[in-house]
């Protein structure tokens, strides 16, 4: 029979599972609901809808982020024997792809929207967006998959 998972490693895979879903959920509903509706909030009072937009979501997202971050990087030095070391990097993978998207992409199209509404910043931020969604979901399912192998070890010999 396999060694069970050790408290600190599984503390760790349990928070980055719990922090990866969480960013894909909310990575879905920003992609699909939120940043569509950007384009009906009217020109009027588009710069303060931004301003607000970016100053509730950050406190949320942020806390979040550096957690999924810092467990996946976590996650390398005190992997499970049943978490297979390629998927564990392919989530670390997942959150840079995620993290940098934000930056090169994000980040300025927010600066871009903050002086009020363009068509063509929103349309670039709605567009590569799908990088961040397609990368945190693939992250989701690799860590689904990783928390299936640690609490589900196979039998030697089965």
């Amino acid at each position: 029979m396999p060694d069970p998972v050790s408290p600190i490693p599984l503390l760790v895979l349990l928070m980055n599972f719990a922090s990866t879903w969480a960013m894909a959920g909310l990575i879905w509903t920003v992609q699909w609901v939120h940043y569509p509706l950007f384009a009906f909030v009217g020109t009027d009072s588009y710069a303060r809808y931004q301003a607000s937009h970016v100053a509730r979501i950050t406190p949320l997202v942020g806390p979040i982020m550096l957690v999924e971050l810092a467990t996946s990087v976590a996650l390398l030095m005190v992997r499970p024997a049943a978490a297979p070391a390629p998927l564990v990097w392919g989530g670390v993978v997942c959150v840079l792809v995620a993290w940098i998207a934000t930056a090169v992409f994000s980040v300025p199209a927010h600066q871009m929207l903050g002086a009020g509404f363009d068509a063509a910043a929103h349309e670039r931020l709605v567009s590569t967006n799908w990088i961040r969604t397609l990368a945190w979901t693939a992250h989701a399912a690799i860590v689904s998959i990783l928390v299936w192998k640690c609490l589900h070890p196979v039998r030697e010999g089965a």
